[in-house]
């Protein structure tokens, strides 16, 4: 007799639906699972043949064999546990195929019959939507996560008895609803307020999130950065709907999702340490996952003492910062996963920290300050729009009681200035920002009039800023009207925009 039993697995962070064959048919007692299975999928048929034993049911001594099929994409992962030892008991006689019929079925099994969560319900339960399925019966560790989506009953259930008797119609399980899928701003244990000083850096901060710039901090040890850095997602806008349910989607298929968490409503901020790899970093490995850059996908990644990474690290950010995607190919096909994040990173002016500090001396050489930034590639720099300064705090700013703007009054700016690039380019795409504008856009949006040109060639001619910043320039000079609330570019919003350019100014070299 054959049973089918419909599930599902994930290829990248979105879901596709697998059909679990099962058949038995004469010949020496085993089981035998195909479809291109990996060694966790393999290691189902121990733990289905011990749970259904467990729970005081008998294996049908025939020849099983489980299918998982489309056959020609690898099945990874332990969800399978579940439908494989539902599969057996329906094509033994025990529930009926017709209850089967259109309702996706997940979860791991334990060797005592207790279903336990499974990675990926997220994607898994949209796909099935999409495919206009039934329902999903899955474990209820996974039922928060998935009840943000609506159209679709969800039954959450925690052993293989009670799926049993739910499938034989012997108990009722009344489906899950969607949460509210309002999405309030959180209070934060971290604020603006808590940093004494820096108050042009706090600018240039305002700056980055409202145009979606990607910045590097620039200053001697113990200046602030770190902190500066860890406060930036305090004052970005709120996710939508809509890059909760994708942020999520990317933590729920690594695994990282605690139990009883829904959607992630905090904006990521990743700050991984400069031994990383570039699979680390960019994701991949031999069944490839998300690395950094899709977990910080809609928040921050923060890269602290940035020439301390390894160069090949570095390269590896290049496509990210221009497409907001990563591609990973493999010889089994290729994954691509969402990477559109703010950059923010750190680092020191040369490899004491101490070369601009009046207190203290440097004995860097000129060749190892040339070595140490040129430890950071031009194409990387190319896509890092703003360098700030941020010097060392005197005793007047660290003793002084008051603090400085909240980061909810920053936000509410920040916001707004979103709102405006958001009318202004694409209505319908939550990630148009003036850092991702086109040649034809800044031509469009981005014109001088002759104050503003004059600015423009002396910063080129007299400060020895490098061509390859005209653009940026440009584009910060947008958003610092944005904020500002200029229709047209101002001279001081170009004057303000050149001295974000610390790097490209030959003093530093």
């Amino acid at each position: 007799m054959v049973s089918l039993v419909h599930s599902g697995a994930v290829l990248g962070i979105d879901g596709y639906p697998v059909e679990v064959e099962v058949n038995l048919s004469q010949g020496l007692p085993g089981m035998s699972i195909v479809g291109l299975p990996d060694a966790a999928v393999k290691e189902s048929s121990d733990r289905v043949t011990a749970a259904i034993r467990n729970i005081q049911l008998s294996l049908p001594v025939r020849k099983i064999t489980i299918n998982l099929a489309p056959a020609d994409i690898r099945k990874e992962g332990s969800a399978f546990d579940l439908p494989i030892a539902i599969g057996i008991l329906c094509a033994s006689g025990m529930i009926e195929n017709e209850r089967l019929k259109n309702l996706v079925i997940l979860g791991e099994l334990s060797l005592d019959g207790r279903v336990k969560p499974i990675r990926g319900g997220l994607s898994i339960t949209t796909m099935a939507r999409e495919n206009g399925m039934a329902g999903l019966l899955l474990p209820a560790q996974n039922a928060a996560e998935v009840s943000v989506i609506d159209g679709i009953p969800i039954y959450p259930i925690e052993t293989l008895p009670q799926a049993l008797e739910f499938l034989c119609g012997n108990l009722e399980i009344q489906p899950l609803t969607a949460e509210n899928k309002t999405i309030a701003r959180n209070e934060y244990d971290l604020n603006f307020t808590d940093v004494k000083g820096q108050h042009h850096v706090k600018r240039a901060l305002e700056i980055a999130t409202s145009g979606g710039h990607n910045i590097l901090l620039i200053g001697p040890p113990g200046s602030g950065k770190s902190m500066l850095a860890k406060r930036i997602p305090t004052i970005l806008p709120l996710m939508t709907q809509k890059e909760a349910i994708t942020t999520t989607k990317i933590h729920s298929v690594l695994g990282q999702l605690k139990n009883g968490n829904g959607l992630l409503r905090l904006r990521p901020f990743r700050s991984p340490h400069h031994t990383i790899s570039d699979a680390g970093m960019i994701g991949g490995g031999r069944v490839p996952m998300p690395g950094e850059v899709s977990m910080a996908h809609n928040g921050v990644l923060f890269l602290d003492e940035l020439p301390e990474f390894k160069r090949n690290v570095l390269e590896v950010l290049r496509q990210p910062l221009e497409d907001d995607e990563v591609s990973i190919s493999r010889a089994a096909g290729s994954i691509t996963y969402p990477a559109n994040l703010m950059l923010v990173a750190a680092m020191n002016p040369c490899p004491c920290g101490y070369r601009f500090d009046p207190k203290r001396e440097c004995g860097c050489t000129p060749v190892s300050i040339r070595r140490y930034v040129g430890k950071i590639s031009g194409p990387l720099l190319d896509r890092i729009d703003m360098h700030i300064e941020v010097p060392a705090l005197n005793y007047k700013d660290l003793a002084s009681e008051s603090g400085g703007e909240p980061s909810r009054a920053i936000a509410g700016r920040v916001e707004h200035a979103r709102g405006v690039q958001l009318k202004r380019f694409h209505p319908n795409d939550e990630n148009s920002f003036n850092a991702n504008m086109t040649a034809r856009q800044l031509k469009t949006w981005c014109q001088l009039d002759d104050a503003s040109k004059e600015i423009m060639a002396a910063a080129i001619d007299k400060l020895g800023l490098s061509a390859r910043a005209h653009d940026r320039i440009l584009k910060v000079s947008r958003t610092i009207a944005d904020l500002a609330e200029c229709e047209s570019l101002q001279p001081e919003h170009v004057a303000e925009a050149i001295q974000y350019r610390s790097l490209d100014r030959e003093s530093w070299f």
